[in-house]
């Protein structure tokens, strides 16, 4: 007979019973009737989807049910605080749409008046950092009033910083792109491939795709860290160019 897991338990627990009348012997008129009427009861499973006469995966009720269960954590917590604690713990802008993954939340409305209640305690409790829309995401950031504090103690390393010629590339690049680097070289009136790369290196730069021409050379632009470095939420945030002042 083929074994399964129905008929496997209930003759190892007539076996455990027949041991135990070995090892007590009883009286015939005292020994307890010892049968075991097993019948156990199946575990439920609990499938979220149905498959349809379509073909088509159907939401049933109790798996509906099970993925309400598995968030009932952390809808009793203020959300507020929620996003706060996950804001407090990274270390890169987190956007709209992570925040509402990792909350479950099928909308980003929430999300925006919560952060929108947590920046006026702030402003109330005279706190010194703000959540700030930056690179497409939202951080916690101190108030620029405080950065003076703050150097000093992160102590920015001198091999780090971008040099004039750097600086000179990456504005060409953050303006003009994509843009090719002979582009860029025509601009600057110097070779610029060591500086591209360079930028590369730091993250500043990537290639963002290959223009429509004979050799099909590669195009840059500037990344996502680009942003968090100067601070700005989206390209169109950069200075107007009419804006800009020659150095002196």
């Amino acid at each position: 007979m083929q074994s399964n897991r129905w008929t496997d338990g209930r003759e190892t627990d007539k076996f455990m019973a027949m041991s135990e009348i070995a090892s007590n012997p009883q009286t015939d008129d005292k020994r307890e009737d010892t049968s075991l009427s097993v019948n156990p009861t199946p575990a439920i499973s609990i499938d979220p989807v149905n498959t349809g006469s379509s073909g088509q995966a159907v939401p049933t009720e109790a798996g509906l049910a099970s993925l309400h269960l598995r968030m009932d954590d952390i809808s009793q917590m203020p959300l507020r605080q929620v996003i706060e604690a996950i804001l407090f713990a990274s270390d890169m802008p987190l956007s709209k749409g992570k925040l509402a993954q990792t909350l479950g939340l099928d909308v980003t409305a929430p999300i925006v008046e919560a952060i929108r209640e947590l920046n006026e305690i702030y402003v109330q409790r005279q706190a010194a950092y703000r959540i700030e829309e930056r690179a497409g995401g939202y951080q916690i950031l101190t108030l620029p009033q405080y950065a003076e504090y703050v150097q000093r103690l992160m102590r920015k390393k001198d091999e780090g910083r971008l040099t004039p010629a750097s600086l000179e590339t990456l504005a060409i690049i953050a303006y003009k792109q994509p843009i090719l680097r002979v582009d860029v070289e025509a601009i600057r009136g110097v070779a610029c491939g060591e500086v591209i790369r360079s930028l590369m290196e730091h993250n500043m730069v990537k290639i963002v795709g290959r223009a429509e021409e004979i050799g099909r050379p590669m195009l840059y632009g500037t990344t996502r860290h680009f942003l968090e470095v100067f601070g700005l939420a989206t390209l169109k945030d950069l200075p107007k160019t009419d804006q800009l002042k020659e150095p002196k």
